[in-house]
């Protein structure tokens, strides 16, 4: 079973599959299952033609398992990662060859 964690949307800047993204989903989602938990961070670039389009499309998606053990949720777990999870968003933004422009979001953040 899959958790959302935190999620929020940002002004972004992909050159996609040949149509520009000017907007991107960043997520933290934590997995349980089995005595598990996993913690994830994610990011997907949508096109965002107006200020009104949030069609999230999946072929720009770049993920990161941050944490993965036996155990559960914990609260304090979670806001470690969430302090820490903008430079990991950077580096899978690079790695798929987009920018995420953080002081422009486009949706405030929600937490679960």
């Amino acid at each position: 079973m899959d958790f959302c964690v935190y999620e929020q949307y940002f002004a972004a800047r992909h050159p996609g599959n040949g149509t520009l993204r000017r907007g991107v989903r960043a997520a933290l989602t934590a997995g349980t299952g089995g005595g598990m938990i996993r913690y994830e961070a994610s990011l997907s670039f949508f096109p965002r033609e107006d200020a009104e389009d949030f069609r999230i499309s999946c072929d720009i998606f770049g993920s990161r398992i941050l944490y993965e053990a036996k155990g559960r949720r914990s609260g304090k777990r979670e806001a470690a990662l969430l302090e820490g999870l903008r430079p990991v968003f950077d580096e899978i933004a690079a790695e798929l060859g987009g920018e995420v422009f953080w002081d422009e979001p486009l949706i405030a953040a929600r937490y679960g």
